[in-house]
């Protein structure tokens, strides 16, 4: 297993490409290796994206999480007009977002991530801060176990997010059934490594996702 970070050889933030395979690397226009993780690690959360010339992304969440939507804005600030604001959501949920504006250094995040027509996870290498705005946004604790709801993603996408867990961190997990739909559960053996790798950029407020 090898751990990659902002200081190994290895690590790459943006995008590059692996043979037919689109993956992450540090050289896309003017984005910080701190912007890329959050963008990655929001894309396999919450985040959304849309293109016409460029593309710009999207960062919903509810109202009862404005803490950690203004700290998504204070680290992507320079790539956003408009700070985040309370807006009407489904079912009278309260949504607190804000979107970037539409850039070209978004746009091969789109490519990648939406180029078959429906959002895919690419081939990419996922850092410690990536890793911990998808818990932040995702994760969820069961027992002693932690689940990261990908059921938005097809099966391809959250296999290859299992292998990437393993080979680049060493973490073990597996798919769980989860009504009609799988997500990942972390097995409770690497619960603690996971946390410790994350550990260190989760918000005190989303720390309760972790188990006890």
């Amino acid at each position: 297993m090898v751990e990659t970070s902002s200081k190994d050889p290895a690590y790459n933030g943006g995008l590059r490409t692996v043979g037919q395979v689109t993956a992450v690397d540090n050289t896309v226009g003017s984005l910080s290796e701190e912007q890329v993780s959050l963008i990655i690690g929001s894309l396999l959360g919450d985040g959304a994206m849309r293109c016409k010339a460029n593309a710009l992304i999207e960062f919903n969440h509810s109202a009862e999480q404005r803490t950690y939507v203004d700290w998504k804005f204070q680290q992507l600030q320079t790539l956003v007009s408009t700070p985040p604001k309370l807006r009407n959501g489904n079912g009278g949920r309260m949504a607190y977002r804000f979107t970037t504006r539409s850039l070209p250094e978004l746009t091969p995040y789109y490519k990648a991530w939406y180029g078959q027509g429906r959002k895919v996870v690419p081939q990419l290498i996922l850092t410690p801060l990536a890793m911990a705005v998808w818990f932040m946004d995702d994760g969820c604790k069961s027992h002693r176990a932690i689940y990261l709801n990908t059921q938005q993603f097809d099966l391809e996408s959250q296999l290859r997010l299992l292998n990437l867990l393993q080979e680049q961190w060493g973490i073990r997990a597996s798919l769980n059934r989860d009504k009609s739909y799988c997500r990942i559960r972390i097995a409770v053996e690497s619960v603690g490594r996971f946390k410790s790798i994350v550990g260190p950029y989760v918000l005190s407020e989303l720390e309760y996702k972790f188990p006890t």
